[in-house]
């Protein structure tokens, strides 16, 4: 464990720690700006003086949706948070120093947010057009109410800022951020179940790591010995290292899913059926009504909202799209919500969102391997989800998901190797090593899914006819 890591793990710990004080604060005002203090303090001890960046992300956006044309600033805002994040990453060209990694995450996450925010206000201004609109029901009316949100310099910085989620998320709209201030659900929720729950797959996800990088080390692929192996030990070392990738990203996730948890961030009644990234989703008439304090208390809670990973169903799920449905959940929906939807080409849709998903994680050539190659793995998938699973049932589904995870599973781990060693030279040494076997083996599968798809149909008019 580096020093960054000890850096990191020990500020979660203090926001764990801080929650159990933060999530009884009644006050709304003063909440917000004691959950901003801390998070900003945050921010300074991990970046110094490169909190400059961070402050300029944050200011010049606020001025983009204060002052901007509400049509447009989430336009603005994409293209400036975009733009100045390719610039934070590129500093060293201009003379100056590149900021500390945590930084690079505090400036991933405040994108988010702010671009965000953005959309919410122009969504928030969509909402209000329709005020004078007959809404089909009462449901439908009242949660254009709940997208109508108003915000001032403060508001923003101060949910630019929050602990909850400052370091690494996850992501929570601004909805969100403001009934945490308002409603009171967090006095009456028992939030330690959640809690345990999460805390269950720390020993293991910790174990696995230490063991796969103590047996298994990344940097091992990049030494001379590593090439004079043979070449199914070098195929093969792509498992141990996306085992590394995803042990290290979900132990992460996890523990700042369990800060949002103490602290109160993104709970909202079980009734509501929240998802993650967006809350409620029915039940608004039932939502608004409920204030009485015994009602509350009865009531279960659920802290869907800020789920980021579901390690189990990201693992065990057949297809890469239900994998990434439960992976890094709350960046997926801001991708889907904000990126994807907007997107005017409905044909390029897929390709551009993983695009923009490369740009967001980084400027190394790894990042576009791993996640730009995403929509060319999905039109083979696609093709062998109808051949394998379509029809099929009982043991022959079963046998069927069973060789879907495994071809799911070598995808995703031959691209992490380009997420972890990030720089093209590197990466085409290992990629050259292998004989580019998996792309390879892959392509000869969509071409053979393609002419059995054929004969599947060809068959299926003639017993139809």
């Amino acid at each position: 464990m580096n020093s960054d890591d000890v850096i990191y793990l020990s500020l979660l710990i203090f926001s764990m720690g801080f929650g159990l004080y933060y999530r009884k604060i009644t006050n709304p005002e003063y909440k917000k700006l004691v959950g901003a203090l801390v998070g900003f303090s945050i921010v300074v001890v991990v970046s110094g003086f490169h909190v400059l960046h961070v402050l300029i992300t944050a200011l010049v956006n606020s001025c983009i949706i204060l002052y901007a044309n509400k049509r447009k600033c989430h336009i603005y805002s994409f293209v400036f948070s975009f733009l100045y994040l390719f610039f934070f990453r590129s500093t060293a060209y201009f003379g100056i120093p590149y900021a500390p990694g945590h930084t690079n995450l505090i400036e991933m996450m405040l994108v988010l947010k702010l671009v965000g925010l953005a959309f919410e206000v122009n969504k928030s201004l969509e909402a209000m057009k329709k005020q004078d609109e007959s809404f089909k029901t009462e449901e439908q009316q009242l949660e254009y109410e709940r997208s109508q949100i108003s915000v001032e310099f403060s508001d923003i910085i101060c949910y630019a800022f929050n602990y909850c989620g400052v370091l690494t998320g996850p992501y929570f709209r601004y909805v969100t951020y403001f009934d945490h201030l308002h409603k009171p659900y967090q006095q009456y929720d028992n939030y330690l179940p959640a809690v345990k729950k999460k805390l269950y797959w720390v020993p293991l996800l910790v174990s696995l790591h230490l063991l796969t990088s103590n047996y298994w080390p990344v940097d091992y692929i990049n030494t001379e010995e590593f090439l004079n192996r043979s070449f199914l030990y070098r195929y093969w070392y792509i498992w141990p290292t996306f085992l590394i990738l995803r042990s290290r990203i979900y132990f992460g996730l996890i523990l700042t899913e369990i800060v949002c948890v103490i602290g109160g961030m993104g709970v909202y009644p079980q009734f509501t059926n929240p998802k993650s990234g967006h809350g409620p989703t029915q039940h608004f008439k039932q939502l608004k009504e409920i204030t009485d304090p015994q009602i509350l208390k009865e009531t279960k809670y659920s802290y869907e909202t800020i789920q980021s990973i579901n390690p189990y169903e990201s693992d065990c799920v057949p297809t890469m799209r239900e994998a990434m449905k439960h992976w890094n959940i709350t960046v997926q929906y801001w991708l889907a919500m904000y990126i994807y939807r907007n997107f005017p080409y409905k044909k390029y849709r897929t390709h551009f969102t993983m695009l923009i998903s490369a740009v967001w994680h980084g400027v190394y050539s790894g990042y576009y391997f791993c996640i730009a190659t995403v929509p060319f793995a999905l039109v083979y998938e696609d093709i062998w989800v109808k051949l394998l699973l379509e029809g099929s049932e009982g043991l022959s589904l079963q046998i069927a998901k069973l060789i879907m995870v495994f071809l799911k599973m070598q995808m995703f781990s031959y691209q992490s190797v380009a997420f972890v060693l990030l720089e093209i030279r590197k990466i085409l040494n290992y990629y050259n090593c292998v004989y580019h076997c998996v792309p390879l083996i892959y392509l000869g599968l969509y071409f053979l899914g393609r002419y059995l798809l054929k004969l599947k149909t060809k068959r299926f008019r003639s017993t139809s006819d």
